[in-house]
């Protein structure tokens, strides 16, 4: 049963050697998130350093510096290849829009890449950015975080196992306020143009990879419809909610960016469920129940920062040569399937992929 995986479930199964193998990130893009965790998380990892930053804001810049260490450019100077000898692989933490040219600035400096999901604001951009990459010969990762979560990582074991059976459905929520605290409607995420989408492109975006992760499936075909009633999200969806179609089974993943916070999945088989509570925040405790004709399996607590895991799991396999799962091919399946949920909701049919 799933418990027997549970005493083990911080194992890193893609460093079970223990070889070495270290990365130096620049960090391009240093918004809230890349400073209060992606950087933290580097600078708290094993594999990985941040050791420069790419900011257009001076305070940002010094600031970053101060705390840890790093040189800081902006972004002219990062194009011309500054400092270049001080960076191995860069992190694009950019508006989605503003991803591709960062990612082609890197890959012709030589330097893998791991790009924040979405991988861009459009399909077209999106299979740019991978061309890209693949042209020049550098690894790309899209930043799916919960691909190396190990809760995550062992519950795809169990069910790829037979744990709980056939799949038959999944369903999953991320609910972010997104103009709670001092957020504002200038944001970027309210920019349709910078965005590409809403709450499904930014958070619904979650469910779907990690039930695609877990079960191993790629869409077939999706049907959705959107809902914006604040005037603040006429550029961009407020709501999304999209019924996805797999080879076998059905997943229902929704979005949205009021409400109260909440990031559920769930995932139900012919013999057995799993359900994951707190399952997308950053570096939170995971509530996970397994049920199958065994018992019911809770557990609270289990794993690791998910976000030091993605960044070590990268610099490792970047300095290794080792897999990377969540790769470019990866991010784009999801871009095209987020695309195709906003024509579903435009044109009120179900679009096939």
């Amino acid at each position: 049963m799933f418990d027997r995986t549970l005493a083990d479930v911080g194992r890193r199964d893609w460093a079970d050697d223990g070889d070495g193998g270290t990365a130096r990130f620049a960090t391009v893009g240093c918004g809230t998130y890349a400073r209060d965790v992606s950087i933290p998380a580097m600078a708290a990892g094993e594999y990985a350093e941040p050791t420069v930053v790419v900011s257009g804001d001076a305070e940002k810049r010094a600031a970053l510096t101060g705390e840890f260490g790093v040189t800081a450019l902006d972004y002219d100077e990062f194009e011309a290849g500054v400092a270049t000898d001080e960076y191995d692989a860069v992190y694009v933490a950019t508006p989605n829009r503003l991803h591709l040219p960062h990612a082609e600035t890197a890959a012709g400096h030589g330097k893998d890449v791991i790009c924040e999901k979405p991988l861009e604001a459009t399909v077209d951009r999106a299979e740019s950015l991978v061309a890209a990459c693949e042209d020049a010969g550098v690894r790309l990762m899209t930043a799916y975080r919960m691909q190396t979560d190990p809760v995550m990582r062992r519950l795809r074991e169990f069910v790829a196992g037979g744990g709980i059976g056939e799949l038959r459905r999944a369903t999953g929520d991320f609910t972010f306020p997104v103009l709670a605290g001092d957020a504002g409607p200038e944001q970027w995420r309210l920019d349709g143009r910078l965005a590409g989408g809403g709450a499904l492109f930014d958070v619904g975006v979650y469910p779907l990879n990690t039930a695609r992760f877990l079960s191993g499936d790629d869409p077939v075909a999706v049907s959705a419809t959107t809902r914006s009633p604040d005037p603040a999200f006429d550029e961009v969806e407020q709501h999304a909610d999209a019924r996805v179609e797999f080879d076998g089974w059905v997943g229902g993943f929704s979005g949205s960016y009021t409400g109260r916070p909440n990031t559920r999945l769930e995932l139900l088989g012919a013999d057995g469920r799993i359900a994951v509570r707190s399952a997308f925040e950053p570096d939170a405790d995971r509530e996970v129940v397994v049920e199958t004709p065994e018992g019911t399996l809770e557990a609270t607590g289990a794993g690791a920062d998910e976000t030091v895991e993605e960044f070590d799991y990268f610099a490792h396999a970047t300095a290794t040569g080792g897999a990377i799962d969540p790769d470019g091919r990866d991010g784009l399946v999801d871009v095209r399937t987020l695309a195709a949920a906003l024509r579903s909701a435009d044109a009120g049919e179900r679009v096939e992929l």
